[in-house]
């Protein structure tokens, strides 16, 4: 998936793949992944996806501030 925000590209093809949360089983209503990756040139991004009654019921990518990256990383 690819997204600009703020003249800025996020691209799920072309940045790296950090580190990747479940909760749910596969076909759960309640279930998502976020997926965090790092751009070439160091930004950060979250993938989201889920069931319909998720947090992520639609696909999206979403900045992640380099300061709350560790924070998201000892939260899952």
């Amino acid at each position: 998936m690819k997204k600009i925000i703020c003249k800025k590209e996020y691209d799920t093809e072309t940045a790296t793949l950090i580190h990747k949360f479940t909760s749910g089983a596969l076909g759960d209503p309640a279930g998502y992944e976020e997926s965090l990756y790092q751009t070439e040139g160091g930004l950060y991004f979250l993938y989201v996806a889920g069931g319909e009654a998720s947090p992520y019921p639609n696909e999206d990518i979403l900045r992640l501030a380099k300061t709350k990256v560790k924070e998201w990383t000892e939260k899952h």
